[in-house]
């Protein structure tokens, strides 16, 4: 789904980057508050390359499935490590992202699940607003697709690729206006 996705934008003409979280070094937050005062995250590890990826950049697509119910762990360690971000926002008082982007940035959350119920991505619907409010993304869309377990499971699945995909490039033709 992500790759379709890519596709689009790609097709759409825009350039794309894809970050595998698991094959990052990433460290979960550990709640010491270094943050409050600056807005960054005390931690040194591959999160520091992607902060200014993920608040520069015109549209971002949160690629994660479905573990246990929830967000995969690779996504939530991630998304947990914005904390800095609610803390910029929230404890200096101060936007997380420039004037001229804050508007027009987009986002897109892809997710599969094993488990064929359509609710089982609702547990994780306030954790992935978190992300896109702290990325300062007001619009957003979500694509998922229950009772995909095993793995290129999500072939049978066409209409869903070709949504990823149109997906995508709209998620582009939107930021270019």
């Amino acid at each position: 789904m992500l790759d379709c996705a890519l596709r689009g934008a790609l097709e759409a003409g825009e350039e794309t980057e894809k970050i595998i979280i698991s094959e990052l070094n990433l460290n979960p937050c550990k709640a010491c508050n270094a943050c409050f005062k600056t807005g960054r995250c005390a931690q040194k590890d591959d999160m520091q390359d992607l902060y200014p990826l993920l608040l520069s950049g015109d549209a971002v697509i949160l690629a994660a499935p479905i573990f246990s119910m929830n967000l995969a762990a690779q996504a939530k360690i991630l998304i947990d490590r914005l904390q800095c971000l609610w803390a910029t926002k929230f404890v200096l008082k101060r936007h997380t992202v420039s004037d001229d982007k804050r508007e027009s940035r987009k986002g897109l959350w892809i997710s599969t699940a094993g488990l064929p119920r359509d609710d089982v991505f609702e547990p994780a619907m306030v954790t992935v607003k978190y992300f896109f409010s702290m990325l300062e993304i007001g619009h957003w869309e979500r694509i998922t697709q229950a009772g995909v377990d095993a793995k290129g499971a999500i072939k049978n699945y066409p209409e869903t690729l070709e949504r990823s995909r149109k997906l995508g490039a709209y998620l582009v033709e939107d930021c270019q206006g």
